[in-house]
């Protein structure tokens, strides 16, 4: 059989699956149902320079222009973060952690990264730029590629470890990733549409952003292009449902996956789109006593490993029957790739041939 193991700046993981920021908590949450060890590593949940305790309920509604949302970032701040939740996750993890970070103006991510970096637990920093950039409009960092640049260098100038710039899949995102690489970014993590919360709204979810695929190939291209692939790593997220998905991100240049959605379909999800509410009727995303205990704790834990066991096995039995024998070789390797139903044009951004040629 293959291995599984990729480097990310230096970092060895047993795999290239990676529970995203939001998806986990701090970790230690799960390590009393099972070997939370298992993981290669995760994305903790995103912290801010303060203390911040969210908006009330409701925290998302739709509207005729889209969606507004109001979640508020809530998190116990940088201080609580160091000395409460890492002490507990060192007590059960014995790997280096993504810690993903929010802010709202270059110097908020610099002085939160600057904290985080000096935490042994930490391996990389998680810069999320989708966050409103309050000094410059309102509009988020990562939408625009020179606020986003200027976050990365401010984040690089205060720390010593590998520095993850989270975008999200616009447009624009080759120019913004190229920028950010230019920068300094070690790895650039780029989320796809059909990716967010389980509470957004399908509409919402199925139409802002553009597919994860045909992202991460312009992005991948881009770099190769400007002679700069091989500076940076990519981690692709949004729409990844399967061992079959990440085999087909990382052909299309992704160093590594994130993965939500489906760990929540396996732990019971049945995707009702109402986890603002308080009100989760499969009892995931409540306190209601009366509905906490519909969830069967040991019985979604067993399926969360089971899921994660399963792509393992999955993903080498494919990468076997394409002759390959590590990510590595798989990375980038688009002859392994062929389209069905698409396009000319998106044939061309994803650089494969139609099947049968």
């Amino acid at each position: 059989m293959g291995s599984l193991s990729v480097n990310l700046c230096g970092i060895e993981l047993d795999n290239p699956v990676i529970p995203a920021s939001g998806t986990f908590g701090y970790g230690y949450e799960f390590a009393e149902l099972y070997d939370i060890n298992c993981l290669g590593t995760f994305s903790f949940k995103g912290t801010t320079k303060e203390p911040r305790f969210g908006n009330p309920t409701p925290r998302i509604a739709e509207c005729t222009g889209g969606m507004i949302n109001a979640v508020g970032l809530q998190n116990p701040g940088v201080d609580k973060v160091i000395s409460e939740e890492l002490p507990k996750l060192k007590a059960c993890f014995h790997k280096p952690v993504m810690a993903n970070v929010s802010g709202f103006s270059v110097a908020d991510y610099a002085y939160t990264c600057e904290r985080l970096d000096k935490e042994e637990q930490v391996g990389w920093l998680e810069v999320n730029v989708s966050c409103p950039n309050v000094h410059g409009g309102g509009m988020s960092f990562g939408t625009d590629p020179k606020a986003a640049a200027a976050v990365t260098r401010a984040v690089k100038d205060a720390v010593k470890k590998p520095v993850i710039v989270k975008i999200a899949a616009v447009h624009n995102v080759a120019a913004i990733a190229s920028g950010i690489a230019r920068s300094g970014a070690d790895i650039i993590a780029i989320d796809g549409f059909r990716g967010g919360t389980g509470a957004a709204p399908t509409r919402i979810r199925d139409n802002v952003g553009i597919p994860i695929e045909l992202a991460l190939a312009a992005v991948d291209q881009r770099l190769r292009e400007e002679g700069i692939r091989n500076h940076v790593s990519l981690i692709a997220g949004g729409s990844i449902r399967s061992s079959a998905d990440v085999v087909k991100a990382i052909a299309l240049g992704a160093d590594a996956c994130y993965i939500g959605t489906a760990a929540l379909l396996a732990l019971g999800c049945h995707l009702c789109r109402s986890c603002q509410t308080g009100l989760c009727n499969w009892g995931i995303t409540t306190q209601r006593p009366e509905l906490v205990k519909r969830l069967d704790i040991d019985e979604g834990s067993r399926r969360l490993v089971n899921l994660m066991t399963a792509w393992r096995h999955e993903i080498k039995e494919m990468m076997g029957g394409m002759g390959i024998n590590s990510v590595e070789a798989l990375r980038g390797n688009r002859l392994m790739l062929r389209g069905i139903g698409l396009t000319d044009r998106e044939l061309h951004i994803l650089g494969i041939s139609h099947a049968g040629e």
